[in-house]
């Protein structure tokens, strides 16, 4: 048996490797993240926080092809103390990670192939959530080299673009009216009033 977490327990066995995780077969109506090899089952997301990742898609979409953009559907391997794969709420691929899962029969993004150009999470309610996007995907996402990581807080009504420079990110809050700053996307001009705001 493997380890598998919810919420609130966890069933302790034995660590899943990424082979063993990708293949998982059981209970495929479930959506898991592997973390720190356990799978984590992940709970329905807020209605609130999916009309913003889909509003931001929509816009991205004006700067970037369609098909470089994943709304739920693609996980990325990160370092950790033990194997790990996040799925992000949004992710906007480069060419050349996009290149590399054509033809996979999973749309996972591993160690080997060159990373994405962009992640967005939407910060759901509670501390476990806030630590895990602000503290752990922080780290997860700079290690991958992903040029640019977005955390959009409903609660704190403000969006963080953490920039990958030289190794670390470089972390910038906007809020209110002030417009979203991104080395990507140069003529990107929402502010996290008009994110926030768009449900």
């Amino acid at each position: 048996m493997f380890a598998i977490s919810t919420m609130t327990a966890t069933t302790s066995v034995r660590p899943l490797t990424l082979n063993q995780y990708l293949s998982y077969t059981e209970n495929l109506d479930t959506r898991y993240e592997l973390f720190s090899g356990t799978l984590v089952e992940m709970p329905p997301e807020a209605d609130e926080n999916n009309d913003i990742a889909r509003y931001l898609m929509f816009e991205l979409a004006k700067h970037f092809p369609i098909k470089h953009l994943a709304h739920k559907d693609t996980e990325i391997e990160v370092s950790g103390q033990r194997v790990s794969c996040r799925i992000p709420d949004l992710l906007v691929h480069s060419e050349a990670s996009k290149t590399a899962i054509a033809g996979t029969k999973r749309a996972t993004i591993t160690h080997e192939m060159p990373p994405s150009l962009l992640v967005v999470e939407v910060v759901s309610p509670g501390k476990v959530n806030r630590d895990r996007d602000y503290r752990y995907k922080h780290t997860e996402y700079m290690a991958r080299c992903i040029a640019e990581y977005w955390i959009v807080d409903p609660e704190l009504r403000q969006v963080t673009v953490c920039r990958w420079d030289n190794g670390l990110y470089e972390d910038t809050v906007f809020a209110a009216d002030e417009p979203l700053k991104s080395s990507l996307v140069n003529d990107f001009s929402l502010s996290p009033s008009q994110v926030l705001g768009s449900n």
